[in-house]
């Protein structure tokens, strides 16, 4: 049996693999390095300070374009360090918040799922580190606390091989202090799991959409609270709009709240840019009545001649960097936000303040924070509550 190690750098198989690169069972030890394709061989007879000068002299600066090298040369490099062997892989957690590293671990995944053709492999038991996940807690299923001799051995490598990490501006590649465990964490999953896990912290990327209902409102019971005021603060504030209201859901995803906007009665346009989503979008809102899908975002919006509106909802979605002077362009008099506490403080209370076109009408908490389980049960995190605030054109 044969331990198969797969990194993006050399410096993470000592931050989060030492305990299993220093297996007292002393066997062989083979770490992918896929930022350069390559495999190092740490033989069975070789000591635990010889294994970490070989991983050190691969430590290099850090350089554009370092990447998982996809599914399919993983596949390859696998194959060969296998090399017919029952093995044992460890890699990266598809939910470190280093997307490079999430890539990775996902990635390795699917490249042994691939491998069919070498039974061995194909059934080799993979492992993730748990690895730096400042957003989400993971249950783990194998814990090795680091007793003395490791972490001296483990912060002599950090110190020796990687200065120049610890004051590396790159977020995605500086070593900091969580990022060096005391105890290294381990876990096993599923497909499905691994895939959740992957595109929950994918959050505004587009690889959020790599699975169905990525941010899971249609089974949490905090995202259900959290449509449901939405659409009762919505429904109360345009009361008497009715079926003669026209509301434009701007970002609408898989359609939970359009949903629930379309059976209070009110006619919904609902915009959706990611061309992922949007096809999901339209499938969920087929036959309801009074609804219409696009592909419109924010800035083109902005540009319609289009019939003034009832409202435009903004929900949860200004998190994407947009230009918040375009809301003046809006072919409406009513604006609905919804946004965590700390964004709506940074993002839109400044906008507001220098804005002579919208005032706050009314702002109200839609849903407190709270903790909860996601992808599961593998993981659980904070999550963050919705501030409404409603903004009327003052020169309307």
């Amino acid at each position: 049996m044969i331990d198969i190690v797969v990194v993006l750098r050399a410096e993470d198989a000592v931050l989060d693999f030492l305990s299993v690169l220093t297996d007292d069972g002393g066997g062989e030890t083979r770490v992918i390095l896929a930022d350069r394709a390559e495999t190092l061989i740490l033989g069975a007879g070789v000591s635990a300070p010889e294994r970490l000068a070989l991983i050190a002299s691969h430590v290099g600066p850090v350089t554009d374009g370092i990447a998982s090298p996809g599914p399919g040369v993983l596949a390859a490099l696998l194959r060969q360090a296998a090399a017919g062997r029952p093995c044992r892989i460890w890699t990266h957690s598809p939910a470190d918040n280093r997307r490079s590293r999430g890539r990775l671990g996902r990635d390795t995944a699917l490249a042994r799922a691939a491998a069919t053709e070498d039974a061995d492999l194909a059934r080799a038991a993979l492992r993730h580190a748990v690895g730096f996940s400042p957003y989400l807690q993971i249950l783990s299923d194998l814990d090795r606390p680091l007793g003395r001799a490791h972490i001296a051995a483990k912060l002599d490598f950090v110190n020796g091989s990687c200065g120049h990490l610890l004051a590396e501006a790159d977020p995605e590649f500086v070593v900091q202090t969580p990022r060096v465990p005391a105890v290294e964490r381990f876990f096993d999953t599923d497909p499905d799991q691994r895939e959740r896990l992957f595109a929950l912290l994918a959050s505004l990327d587009d690889e959020a959409a790599s699975v169905v209902d990525p941010w899971e409102f249609g089974s949490s019971p905090y995202e259900a609270r959290r449509l449901d005021a939405t659409a009762a603060w919505v429904r109360e504030r345009c009361a008497g709009a009715g079926s003669g209201g026209t509301l434009v859901e701007v970002g609408a995803c898989e359609g939970a709240l359009t949903h629930r906007l379309a059976a209070a009665g009110f006619t919904v346009r609902a915009t959706e840019p990611n061309a992922v989503f949007r096809p999901r979008l339209t499938a969920a809102l087929a036959g309801t009545d009074g609804v219409t899908v696009d592909g419109a975002d924010l800035a083109e919006l902005a540009k319609e001649d289009a019939p003034r509106a009832t409202a435009h909802l903004l929900i949860e979605m200004l998190y994407y960097g947009q230009d918040l002077a375009l809301l003046d362009e809006l072919a409406t008099d009513l604006v609905f936000v919804a946004l965590e506490p700390d964004a709506l403080a940074s993002r839109v209370r400044p906008w507001l303040e220098r804005s002579a076109t919208w005032r706050a009408d009314e702002e109200i908490v839609l849903v407190p924070p709270q903790l909860e389980t996601v992808c599961a049960g593998r993981a659980y995190l904070s999550k963050r509550g919705s501030v409404g605030l409603l903004l009327r054109r003052t020169n309307g």
